[in-house]
């Protein structure tokens, strides 16, 4: 198969992410349903980090069984090492972006009044809200185009391999499983009532969906079991990460039943999607 076509199998695997992306348009959606929303993402979050987790132990543990002690032991330091720099890297990367955000706006009637302490007004509290909404965002996009770039490998070293039938299967399960990711990007926006424009819709999509692309070109020619763990590893501890933001955005919304129920349709989703996936063989 030429280097072209490959290239349109990760393509189309990368970017049916953006089915998903146009629930991002939501108008103010109701709390319940911002709730719903939200607990999808987390269901479909956390699958993915266990799917990712798991293929990140795969090397290590094939190690083991070979009684290859120093390869699983140097496995093992690049997985412990990428989930660090990962989580903790995004925390702090976090924490760096709110305190260059702007101070919310002062209240002309705490002004009037000559009050020592300086009051956030309504819009401000919006605004800040907004930022934060679109920051988590950012870094859910983040988190599965790492994740999608270990897919793009996997697929770009099945076509150049010749088992194209695979290579097709896992385009179609990937495909499948990315269209998903798309609508877990947007929940945190779709869930704060914020109708995002086409533009940064159509950025978080390439940010998203487009390692899968540039995987599926690196793995023709590419294949090794170290790179592999390290960004599975990054993936996993970006998306650990955002389920712990989304966790605690759900608690403040304390509605614990459609939480619970949204939660347990994102994994079922996850889950039913990955099903076409392990059909290949994969």
């Amino acid at each position: 198969m030429s280097g072209e076509k490959i290239a349109l199998l990760g393509a189309i695997a990368g970017f049916t992410i953006f089915l998903g992306l146009p629930v991002g348009r939501l108008r103010d959606p109701r709390p319940r349903m911002r709730a719903l929303l939200s607990a999808i993402a987390i269901g479909i979050l956390v699958f993915l980090m266990v799917d990712v987790l798991s293929h990140a132990w795969e090397p290590i543990d094939a190690a083991l069984g070979e009684h290859r002690a120093g390869t699983a032991a140097a496995y093992g330091a690049v997985l412990a090492a990428g989930l660090a720099v990962s989580l903790a890297g995004l925390v702090h990367f976090d924490r760096w972006i709110a305190g260059r955000a702007r101070p919310a706006p002062v209240s002309r009637v705490a002004l009037a009044d000559g009050l020592g302490t300086a009051m956030p007004t309504a819009t401000g509290a919006r605004t800040a809200h907004d930022g934060a909404a679109q920051r988590l965002a950012l870094l859910i996009a983040t988190g599965i185009g790492l994740h999608n770039f270990a897919e793009g490998l996997a697929i770009g070293n099945a076509a150049a391999s010749g088992e194209l039938s695979l290579a097709a299967l896992l385009v179609v399960g990937f495909g499948a499983h990315n269209a998903t990711e798309g609508f877990g990007i947007v929940a945190p926006l779709a869930a704060a009532g914020r109708r995002v424009g086409w533009g940064r819709l159509g950025l978080l999509g390439v940010i998203g969906g487009g390692p899968t692309l540039a995987g599926t070109l690196i793995g023709q020619s590419l294949v090794s079991d170290t790179l592999g763990v390290a960004f599975l590893a990054l993936a996993a501890g970006s998306i650990l990460y955002v389920v712990i933001e989304l966790l605690a955005v759900a608690r403040r919304a304390a509605l614990k039943t459609i939480t619970t129920w949204g939660v347990l349709g994102g994994l079922i989703l996850g889950f039913s999607t990955d099903a076409v996936i392990t059909y290949a063989g994969a």
